[in-house]
């Protein structure tokens, strides 16, 4: 197996390295499209970045807490470059120098007004996190990002917040959004889609806000945020599908953590293993938070081999993951199946094309207005290498299995949807051609070298 550099024009991932002085050398350059040939066995062993969730929430609260974090295992993407990258711009001093990463944490009082519009480049989580962490602030900001994050939906955090007595000015629900510190109340909310980054948005601002916040879920999304706010001192309570966080007048305790492997990443791995009889994959030190690992038991469900080792202590969870191919057989997903893989839905589909029987995903609407339309993407990606996909305004349906042929498919600029083109090239008759595979970086910068090493 191969993957062969097709277009010369790339984009080389030094937003990480930018963002931190004498920062350690550059990720790997990934070239604007990729061919990545069919493999004969996948089979080996790796760890993958750290989880850029965690990241995102722990490099915010350290800036809020009084004292110096540490936190090592940060990834070197360029969705959490650009969280430092804002944090920076408000005089948060962050550095690196030959090990964990220093947060010099001084508080929201310590927050000075940036120069120029922070910029969140493309990552969703940054922008709505930002958010949450600006609107009890003593200063005013304008968030902005790329072409796609513009199109992505933010009156679900902004309503909620305004609610709270924040100031925020948008076009539309649509970033760029100006957000001016102001004093809050805390509220209860409802939310009728689920999202971690709204509830986390929410949770963040309630730290500054005069009265308990709470939180109510209809489904259970990722914990990563009250984790950290336990750990660093807040008062968290979660009880019957809602969270409930109570300001407190003592300021964050400074955390020392190290980020576990990032589940979503390692996930394309466990999907390439499950795809062959007798493919394997064991993925190390990967966060095996409850909350995310929906997927190990979806692809158990469609027959796949798990074994996992895991360690409990510390903030989040984590250990070793081994994934052993099977004889696999389709199956079915509903809305709270999506909300708990959310991120995994393009690899779930990637090992649907190769079950035996016609997989149904439901209730995932959400996934139209990530990056990109996942639904839409995935669906355009897969047929064109010959899988039977029947598409819907809110999930897919796959009939397998897929004899799937090479073919020139399109990431659509989304990191998730490059790696899963990826993976589904493994197990077609010939090469398949990837455009805009340098999206990758912004989660996995190495991924294609990581796919070379594993494919035989």
């Amino acid at each position: 197996m191969s993957c062969t550099i097709t277009v010369s024009a790339s984009i080389t991932a030094t937003a990480w390295a930018n963002s931190f002085s004498r920062a350690r050398v550059p990720p790997t350059d990934v070239e604007s499209a990729q061919i990545v040939e069919p493999a004969t066995r996948i089979a080996g062993e790796l760890r993958v970045p750290g989880d850029k969730s965690i990241a995102h929430r722990v490099l915010m609260l350290a800036a809020l807490a009084h004292g110096e974090s540490r936190i090592a295992g940060l990834p070197d993407g360029e969705d959490v470059a650009a969280t430092v990258a804002c944090l920076r711009s408000l005089a948060v001093k962050i550095d690196r120098i030959g090990g964990p990463a220093r947060v010099h944490g001084r508080g929201w009082r310590s927050f000075s007004p940036p120069h120029g519009p922070l910029d969140c480049a493309n990552s969703g989580t940054t922008m709505r996190l930002m958010l949450g962490v600006l609107s009890g602030s003593w200063v005013s900001a304008t968030l902005d990002g790329d072409a796609s994050l513009r199109r992505r939906p933010m009156g679900r955090v902004v309503d909620p917040l305004r609610l709270m007595g924040a100031s925020i000015q948008s076009k539309d629900g649509h970033a760029p959004l100006t957000v001016t510190g102001a004093r809050l109340q805390g509220r209860r909310h409802v939310m009728a889609v689920p999202s971690a980054q709204v509830k986390s948005a929410l949770l963040l601002a309630g730290l500054s806000a005069s009265g308990p916040t709470s939180v109510v879920e209809p489904v259970a999304t990722r914990d990563h945020t009250e984790r950290l706010l336990r750990a660093m001192g807040t008062d968290v309570h979660v009880a019957a599908g809602t969270v409930e966080v109570r300001p407190s007048h003592q300021p964050l305790r400074p955390i020392e953590l190290s980020v576990p492997g990032d589940f979503s990443s390692a996930a394309f791995w466990m999907a390439a293993a499950a795809l062959r009889p007798g493919w394997s994959v064991a993925i190390h030190e990967v966060g095996l938070n409850p909350s995310r690992t929906a997927f190990l038991r979806l692809l158990e469900s469609m027959g796949a081999e798990i074994q996992v080792d895991a360690d409990n202590t510390g903030v989040e969870p984590h250990g070793s993951v081994t994934v052993t191919g099977r004889r696999l057989r389709a199956v079915t997903m509903g809305a709270a199946d999506v909300a708990a893989a959310i991120d995994e839905i393009p690899a779930i589909l990637i090992v649907a094309t190769q079950a035996e029987g016609t997989t149904l995903i439901e209730g995932a609407a959400e996934l139209r207005v990530k990056e990109s339309d996942r639904l839409a993407t995935m669906s355009e990606g897969l047929r064109r290498m010959g899988a039977v996909v029947d598409e819907r305004a809110d999930g897919v349906t796959i009939h397998g299995p897929a004899k799937l042929r090479g073919a020139t498919v399109e990431s659509k600029g989304d990191h998730r949807i490059a790696m899963a083109l990826a993976v589904a090239a493994l197990v077609a008759s010939g090469p398949t051609t990837i455009e805009d595979a340098d999206c990758v970086a912004i989660s996995y910068p190495d991924f294609f070298t990581d796919l070379q090493g594993l494919a035989k």
